[in-house]
C-alpha cells in the first residue's frame, strides 16, 4: 500500500510519481471521496474509490486487507497534504504492516514543512501540535505546558475559531511572542501574516471574523530562561496537593504525582517537598 501527499491547495502540485502510483493504484482509499474526485477529475483518473475516516476507518480494515491479500494495489491519500497528520489512517497503515504487506511512502506537499519554511523561525526542531482540545481545562493546561516549548509550535484550527486560539496564545504565551498565520497556502488568495501574537489579535480584529479557508499557525519558540526551572515557582495549587498526597504517600511519589497532575518539573516539585516538611536535607524514600 503506498501513502500518497497530495497537494494542499494547487493541484499542479502533484508529484509525477505521486501521479503514477495512483493512476497504477487498484483502489484509492481516501478521507473524503468528493475532495478526491476534484484531483482525480483535475488528471483525469478513473480508479475506484473507497472512503476511509474516521468514523469508519476500522470498518474498512477487513476489507482493504483482502484488497492486498487478491494482489490489488492500494493508495491511501488524504484531503489534503501527506497523510495521518491529523488526518484518520493510522489504525489502517498499522494493520497493512501487522498483515505483513509493505507501506511505501509517496511523499510530496505539507502544510506543516510548507508554513514552517515561510516562518522565518529556527525549525531544525519543532512541534506539531495539530489540533488542540477543543474547550475547558484540557485546552488551557494544553497551552500553558505548549507556552514553555523552546521549539517553534505548529497548530491547525479552523478559521472561525482562529480569533480565539489567537486570543488565548497572546494571554497565556504572552503578546509580544511572534507567529505566523499562514491561510489558504499555495491557493489564488494564499496570504502569509508574521506579527507578534499581539499584532495577530489586531489583524484579525480588523477582518471582522470574516476568516476563510484553510489555516496553520507557527509560534516561535519560548524565550531561553537563565533558569527554566524558576519559571515553575510553587504556588498554592501545587502546596495544596503536595498537602493531601504526603498524608499516604512517601515523599518521592508524592512528588511524582503531584508533577505529572500539574506538569511541573518534578525536581522542582521534590524540592518544594523539602520545604513543606521543614527538611533541609533529602528525606528517605519509603
Amino acid at each position: 500500500m503506498a501513502v500518497v501527499a497530495t497537494p494542499i491547495g494547487q493541484l499542479d502540485d502533484l508529484s509525477p510519481r505521486a501521479l503514477e502510483v495512483l493512476r497504477s493504484s487498484h483502489r484509492i482509499v481516501a478521507e473524503d471521496t468528493r475532495h478526491t474526485r476534484k484531483l482525480m477529475a483535475h488528471f483525469d483518473l478513473h480508479v475506484p474509490l473507497v472512503s476511509c475516516h474516521a468514523h469508519n476507518e476500522k470498518e474498512r480494515i477487513p476489507f482493504l486487507i483482502e484488497c492486498l491479500v487478491r494482489g490489488e494495489r492500494l493508495a491511501l491519500v488524504s484531503d489534503a497534504g501527506t497523510p495521518l497528520l491529523s488526518d484518520p489512517g493510522c489504525w489502517l497503515v498499522a494493520a497493512v504492516h501487522e498483515a505483513g504487506f509493505r507501506v511505501t511512502p509517496v511523499p510530496g506537499p505539507s502544510a506543516v514543512l510548507a508554513a514552517l519554511s515561510v516562518a522565518g523561525f529556527p525549525a531544525g526542531r519543532f512541534h506539531f501540535e495539530g489540533f488542540l482540545p477543543p474547550r475547558g481545562s484540557a485546552r488551557e493546561a494544553r497551552l500553558r505546558t505548549l507556552s514553555r516549548i523552546d521549539i517553534p509550535l505548529v497548530l491547525f484550527d479552523s478559521p472561525v475559531r482562529l480569533a480565539r486560539l489567537v486570543d488565548e496564545l497572546a494571554e497565556i504565551f504572552g503578546p509580544e511572542r511572534k507567529a505566523l498565520l499562514a491561510r489558504e497556502m499555495t491557493k489564488q488568495h494564499e496570504s502569509l501574516h508574521r506579527n507578534t501574537l499581539a499584532g495577530l489579535r489586531t489583524f484579525l480584529a480588523s477582518q471582522n471574523g470574516v476568516i476563510r479557508g484553510e489555516v496553520v499557525l507557527v509560534v516561535e519558540a519560548a524565550p531561553d530562561l537563565p533558569n527554566r526551572e524558576s519559571a515553575h515557582a510553587p504556588d498554592e495549587r501545587l502546596d495544596r496537593a503536595l498537602r493531601l498526597l504526603l498524608e499516604s504517600l512517601s515523599p518521592s511519589r508524592a512528588a511524582t504525582v503531584a508533577s505529572t497532575l500539574l506538569d511541573l518539573p518534578r525536581s522542582v516539585v521534590y524540592r518544594r517537598v523539602l520545604q513543606l516538611r521543614g527538611k533541609a536535607s533529602s528525606i528517605p524514600d519509603r
